[in-house]
């Protein structure tokens, strides 16, 4: 049996040469030409117009002649070529560049995931998107940690409440790891988002006023978990251990759907007494 690794100058010249062929002149409002077309969809030149890049270039990048193009470059053809989102993505993948994001992070949950978060319970259920802000909760969530809507939106930020809020910072029995890991992720998010201001400057305000996060910071430790467990302290339920799972939606992969699972029948007893109370 052979196996074919991807050749992704080849794929890129391909996915460049498809994507020219698959749109026509007139969904763009390029003139229309009186000779024939030889090829379907665009020309070359029309897509070197619209993307402000030289023929020969588009020429060379076609033929898989070993280019790597810049971020710049690959953001023109995106738009040229009227790319989707995840084509847009595919296109800067195989070029091994990073996209430039441009849309400002969700300070809103799409109303399909808040339904979502609704019905997964009775598992308590959260949405966040890449600073931690906190998006969307079911009640069970509210239950386990606390009312969200009691909060103002300042404080509806999950590495926040780990740090600030007496409640939380008292729940997790082993709350070095959980903040740690939550600071991991932030270094992610905010070496993938330079542009996010507000992430930056909640970053700075964590840095400057609290020691802990300054220090763990300071480890450049950037290995977040997807999942584990966690050890929960709770002041009605007692001691409890939950799974969490966080997944992206494929659709909004900013944001972070967080889950959590009774860990044993007896954790489980606690998390349906504590809902029942609430």
């Amino acid at each position: 049996m052979t196996t074919h690794t991807v050749d992704a100058t080849q794929e890129l010249a391909a996915f460049l040469r498809t994507r020219r062929e698959s749109l026509h002149p007139d969904e763009l409002g390029l003139p229309s030409r009186r000779q024939a077309r030889r090829t379907p969809g665009l020309r070359r030149e029309e897509v070197a117009e619209l993307a402000g890049i030289s023929i020969d270039y588009i020429v060379r990048l076609e033929q898989g002649r070993g280019l790597r193009p810049s971020a710049d470059v690959l953001e023109a053809l995106a738009r040229a070529l009227r790319l989707a989102p995840g084509e847009r993505a595919y296109l800067f993948g195989l070029a091994q560049q990073r996209p430039r994001t441009t849309d400002k992070p969700a300070t809103t949950a799409a109303p399909s995931l808040v339904r979502l978060v609704t019905d997964l319970s009775p598992l308590p259920a959260m949405l966040m998107n890449h600073r931690y802000d906190i998006l969307a909760w079911n009640d069970e969530m509210a239950d386990v940690l606390l009312d969200f809507g009691t909060l103002p939106l300042s404080q509806r930020n999950a590495m926040w409440l780990c740090l600030m809020h007496p409640r939380i910072r008292e729940i997790y029995t082993d709350r070095e790891r959980v903040v740690r890991e939550g600071i991991a992720h932030l270094r992610a998010a905010w070496a993938a988002h330079p542009e996010d201001q507000a992430l930056t400057d909640l970053i700075t305000e964590f840095m400057a006023g609290n020691e802990e996060f300054a220090r763990l910071w300071a480890e450049r430790d950037i290995n977040a978990n997807g999942r584990g467990h966690k050890v929960l302290r709770h002041p009605d339920a007692g001691e409890f251990t939950l799974h969490f799972e966080v997944l992206m939606p494929l659709q909004d992969p900013d944001q972070r759907l967080l889950i959590y699972r009774p860990a044993d029948e007896e954790s489980r007893a606690a998390l349906e007494r504590l809902c029942a109370w609430g």
